[in-house]
């Protein structure tokens, strides 16, 4: 099976612009590709991970990726997918936030000698002059073509500023510039970057006379066609300072019987005979194939001892085990006792299991919440210092939500 065969019997492939170019670029490791990865947050996160992934396969089948990171565009922001504009960020806090990806991508791309490449569209989106942008690229642009583009259809209800409206110049600009210096011949993104994609390829040909491709891959939709990555407090992230080895682990581990055969084939790199055989799986074999796509997807992300450390809390957590040192585990001293004593719902916030006192008091009203396996009702409820003493105990909010709080 071609490589090209493999994105598309894995469910990964949107739209192409040429099928048959495309096909002979990536399946004999011709292709030098990019994805851009805008850095509005300090960690790249469940969204990017489709991407990530795709980089790594194609560099497994020999060909090179460029890592284009959007140091520029970044400071203007995506208007895709969205009803109201990002958040303008300075300078200092996107260079931090680049630092933060190179990092995290070194683990599913290899940028060694004469390998994949990481490059910033600040160097020469920062020093353009506005009237050779309009006279060199503006003039190839149709502005009734880009108001039908879907990526711009949202914001116009709300109102398109002309400052995201540049974006797709400046992403097109962004493949015009690589293909001459790097000699990138291929844009991949997200299905919802299409418009801008194909907005890079039609100013390479009408400024170089020259053919450039671009693919779309399918965004990680669960069953009910919601963006995955996001729980109730926020991004799956890939951070472990953020989102914990073990709080990653159970997202996949929780997702739903109908998503997960579908994430094993799009997101592991499980052999595809192998995932062919777990078609047929039902009931509680359907639980082991979380844990499989809990595992494999850790691995990728926090390395196989994390992913192993995960994987056991998770069946000490379910088989009623309190002492694993594996847990999530948060420490209390006596500074956060300063009248001797903690409510429960101020234990739940304090661990992070709830984001407000008022989330903390739904749950524990709603018979969601436990101490040491004993259901909490009584929202006065308090502990003292001493009843975290020793091996702690285990609150958890919820099935799928706990940690070990001990006292320091």
């Amino acid at each position: 099976m071609t490589i090209y065969d493999e994105l598309v019997a894995r469910g990964l492939i949107a739209q192409v612009t040429d099928e048959k170019e495309i096909k002979e670029l990536i399946n004999n490791g011709k292709a030098t590709f990019y994805i851009g990865f805008d850095p509005t947050a300090d960690s790249l996160h469940v969204g990017h991970f489709m991407a990530l992934c795709l980089m790594k396969r194609l560099q497994m089948a020999g060909n090179k990726p460029i890592v284009l990171i959007g140091g520029g565009t970044a400071q203007i922001g995506d208007p895709s997918g969205r009803t109201d504009m990002r958040q303008m960020m300075t300078t200092e806090t996107i260079n931090h936030n680049v630092e933060c990806f190179k990092k995290q991508m070194s683990r599913f791309i290899d940028f060694g000698e004469g390998k994949a490449i990481m490059v910033n569209n600040a160097d020469w989106l920062m020093d353009l002059n506005y009237v050779d942008v309009l006279r060199e690229v503006g003039a190839h642009f149709s502005v009734n073509r880009m108001l039908t583009a879907e990526c711009y259809k949202q914001r116009m209800e709300k109102g398109l500023s002309f400052l995201e409206f540049n974006y797709m110049i400046m992403q097109s600009y962004d493949f015009y510039t690589l293909f001459q210096k790097y000699g990138c011949n291929m844009e991949f993104g997200g299905d919802d970057q299409w418009s801008n994609m194909l907005g890079g390829t039609e100013l390479i040909r009408r400024k170089l006379g020259k053919d450039a491709y671009a693919m779309t891959i399918n965004l990680l939709l669960n069953s009910e066609g919601k963006k995955m990555g996001k729980t109730q407090s926020g991004a799956v992230w890939l951070d472990p300072n953020k989102t914990t080895p073990f709080e990653f682990f159970q997202y996949w581990r929780n997702v739903s019987d109908a998503d997960v055969l579908k994430c094993i084939r799009m997101l592991t790199f499980l052999p595809l005979e192998e995932i062919d055989k777990m078609e047929s799986w039902e009931g509680a074999q359907l639980n082991k194939a979380k844990e499989i796509l809990a595992f494999e997807l850790t691995k990728l992300v926090h390395g196989e001892e994390e992913a192993a450390k995960a994987k056991e809390a998770s069946h000490a957590l379910f088989a009623g085990g309190a002492n694993n040192a594996n847990m999530p585990t948060v420490t209390v001293t006596a500074e956060d006792f300063p009248d001797g004593e903690l409510d429960i719902i101020s234990v739940l916030v304090k661990a992070g299991l709830c984001d407000s006192r008022g989330d903390g008091r739904r749950n524990i009203q709603q018979g969601g919440v436990s101490v040491a396996d004993e259901k909490v009702t009584d929202i006065s409820t308090k502990y003292t210092l001493d009843d975290f003493k020793g091996e702690g105990l285990i609150i958890r909010r919820g099935k799928k939500k706990f940690a070990k709080v001990v006292a320091e």
